[in-house]
């Protein structure tokens, strides 16, 4: 695989989790309207904002189908996927530690704060990168322009990759 491909894929999977993984529940909370009430449209209940790991399985399910895993690849998308959740999880404990405490923190708390956010990101990547390249190196060639094909129309969209396009 070349390394363009390679830092497809990666742009790929940082774009598809890091929103999976980087809103905590509480950014979903709702403020109540300041506007009077003669000014409100009757809307329909919302539903429950989904849980982090729901987001992420629910990602895991759409990416699943996307990539057509075949039986003969199972266990290579299954370390993947297990990569997925474990960074998932491990952004949302990041993340957490850093809302505990932010309100109290200086500029160079918050800059050390955000640092750790963005080591954790960078390794929780490349972790999610040696996965996807063993089930990547699974896949037929057919696959592979399918799951090129999915990275590609992803970053088209406005993935937070997409300035790295060449």
């Amino acid at each position: 695989m070349s390394i363009k491909t390679t830092s497809r894929a990666a742009a790929l999977m940082a774009t598809l989790l890091l929103p999976a993984m980087a809103m905590p529940v509480s950014a979903f909370a709702q403020t109540p309207s300041t506007a009077p009430a003669t000014a409100q449209k009757a809307k329909p209940a919302m539903a429950k904002p989904m849980s982090p790991a729901d987001r992420v399985e629910r990602h895991i399910t759409h990416l699943h189908a996307q990539l057509q895993i075949t039986p003969a690849q199972q266990a290579q998308w299954d370390q993947f996927a297990q990569v997925m959740r474990d960074n998932a999880n491990d952004m949302n404990q990041t993340l957490e530690q850093r809302g505990t405490g932010f309100a109290s923190m200086n500029a160079a708390d918050n800059m050390q704060s955000y640092a750790k956010v963005a080591q954790q990101h960078a390794d929780d990547m490349q972790k999610l990168a040696t996965a996807f390249q063993t089930l990547y190196g699974s896949m037929s060639d057919d696959q592979k322009k399918n799951a090129d094909t999915v990275f590609r129309h992803h970053e088209d969209r406005g993935g937070h990759m997409h300035h790295m396009k060449q």
